[in-house]
């Protein structure tokens, strides 16, 4: 399963396979005809609350990554994660894509992360 991860100001590219958004807002200054995005999963995305608590703050990222499983959990997520499924069942790639600057901590990081350890069939039931 090869999952990538790509800032929504990035060009598309082919290899990037489905672009799935997981963001809960859609990025600033992108047109939604230049993003090519597949699919947006707003309830993948961490809520407004849990956002802005942790401000991209790199201490608080084992937290933020914490709740933020316990927020894939609900009931809220379970429709886009039959969605996201069904994606990885039918596409060997596919790209999550995300607007935030830091890299390195942000939500489609920890996504990513849980799929690629199995924690998809704990979120998603």
């Amino acid at each position: 399963m090869d999952i990538r991860l790509k800032r929504a100001y990035e060009a598309p590219e082919r290899s990037d396979g489905p672009r799935v958004l997981v963001d809960r807002i859609w990025p600033r200054g992108v047109a939604k005809e230049d993003g090519n995005i597949a699919h947006w999963l707003k309830g993948l995305a961490p809520s407004t609350e849990l956002r802005k608590w942790f401000g991209h703050d790199p201490e608080k990222w084992p937290e933020f990554r914490e709740r933020y499983l316990e927020e894939l959990k609900s009931e809220d997520a379970s429709e886009d994660f039959k969605e996201l499924k069904q994606l990885l069942e039918q596409h060997d790639r596919l790209t999550l894509v995300f607007a935030a600057k830091d890299t390195e901590h942000n939500n489609a990081v920890a996504l990513r992360y849980y799929i690629l350890n199995d924690q998809l069939e704990i979120i998603g039931g």
